[in-house]
C-alpha cells in the first residue's frame, strides 16, 4: 500500500520533472491506509520537502508505527536532486529519530553526518554517528565504494555486521536503494529480526540484479530491474 508524496517524470535517461503533492493530501493518504488496514512495517522514500517530511513524521507518531524503514532519498541514480535543501534539516530532526532501520548510501550518509564517507572505516564511523541521531539500526550501503565486492554495514548500537556480495555488472540498477529498503520492510513485516531481514533483502537484491543483467529497456545509463525475475520459470 502506498501514500504518494511526489510524482516524477523520469526514464532511463534521467528525471525530467517533479510535482509534489499537497502535504495535507499526503496525510489523508496515510490516514486512509493506516486508519483502516494498518501496516506491520512502513518504508519511506522520496519525501521531497520539509512540509511533507513533517506530515509523514506526525502520522508515524500518530499511528505509533514501530517498524519504520527510512530510505533517506536525496537524489536519483543519475544525480538529479529529489530532496530540497530545506528538507534535509527536517529529515534529520523529524524522521531519523523515528527510524527503526535507516538505509543511507555513501553520499546520503555524508550529508547526514557532515564528514566524508569513503572507506569501510568511514562507513562504521558514520553508522555510529547516525545511530546517535536516534535511529535504532543503521545500514550504510557500500555500493559506491570502489571495491570488488559490494559490502553493506549494519550497526545496532552494539555490534557491527557486514554483508558482502559479489558486484553485478549491469546497467539495470535503477531503484536499487528503494528495492533494498522495501525488501527489508517486507521482511520485518514477517517478523524477521533486523539482521535476518537485512541479509534476506541483500540476497534478494543481488539475485534480482543478476537476473536482470540482460534486460534491454531504454537508451539511458540506468535501466530498470525485473523485480519478479525470481518468479520466472527456469528456461
Amino acid at each position: 500500500m502506498s501514500a504518494l508524496t511526489a510524482i516524477t517524470a523520469q526514464n532511463t535517461l534521467g528525471v525530467h520533472g517533479v510535482v509534489e503533492l499537497p502535504p495535507d493530501f499526503v496525510g489523508q493518504q496515510i490516514d486512509a491506509v493506516l486508519g483502516d488496514l494498518g501496516a506491520d512495517a512502513v518504508k519511506t522514500g522520496m519525501l521531497s520537502s520539509a512540509p511533507i517530511v513533517e506530515v509523514v513524521a506526525a502520522k508515524v507518531r500518530q499511528y505509533n508505527v514501530g517498524k519504520l524503514v527510512v530510505d533517506p532519498v536525496m537524489m536519483a541514480k543519475g544525480g538529479d536532486p529529489l530532496l530540497r535543501a530545506d528538507a534535509r534539516d527536517a529529515l534529520l530532526r523529524e524522521i531519523v529519530p523515528l527510524a527503526y532501520v535507516i538505509t543511507p548510501n555513501l553520499p546520503e550518509a555524508e550529508t547526514l553526518v557532515g564528514f566524508p564517507v569513503r572507506s569501510l572505516g568511514d562507513m562504521e564511523k558514520s553508522a555510529r554517528a547516525i545511530y546517535d541521531l536516534g535511529a535504532r539500526h543503521v545500514v550504510v550501503k557500500g555500493g559506491h565504494l570502489s571495491a570488488e565486492d559490494s559490502v553493506d554495514l549494519l550497526f545496532d548500537g552494539q555490534r557491527v555486521t557486514l554483508y558482502p556480495a559479489a558486484r553485478i555488472a549491469t546497467r539495470n540498477d535503477h531503484g536499487t536503494g528503494c528495492t533494498f529498503a522495501s525488501a527489508i520492510a517486507a521482511m520485518l513485516a514477517r517478523d524477521l529480526a533486523v539482521d535476518d531481514a537485512v541479509r534476506a533483502a541483500k540476497e534478494y537484491l543481488t539475485a534480482v540484479l543478476a537476473a536482470s543483467a540482460d534486460l534491454r529497456l531504454g537508451r539511458g545509463p540506468h535501466g530498470p530491474m525485473d523485480h519478479l525475475a525470481l518468479l520466472h520459470p527456469e528456461e
